[in-house]
């Protein structure tokens, strides 16, 4: 048997199965094992989403303060700097 006679079988069988599959669903609904699962796979998801938005709020809040210590540092060194030239000149802070 030829690949290309092979996969279009293959195919066949998917299209009846998935044929079959759909005509069960519409006439009797999702089994229960099925529907079950799928109410599982969604609350898992959602609690993966609320982890996940947990830690970026914490992430969020921690980096923020970083920039801000960061930030805070380099005006006092950039004012310091300022400072000493004034010093320099002979100016005097104002």
């Amino acid at each position: 048997m030829d690949t290309a006679r092979a996969e279009a079988v293959e195919a066949e069988l998917d299209r009846f199965i998935r044929t079959r599959h759909d005509r069960r669903v519409a006439e009797e609904g999702e089994r229960p094992a099925m529907v079950a699962w799928m109410e599982s796979e969604r609350k898992y998801k959602e609690e993966r989403r609320q982890e996940y938005r947990a830690a970026s709020y914490g992430w969020h809040l921690d980096q923020a303060e970083r920039h801000r210590r960061t930030l805070e540092d380099l005006i006092a060194h950039h004012e310091t700097q300022a400072e000493r030239l004034c010093e320099y000149r002979g100016e005097g802070a104002s």
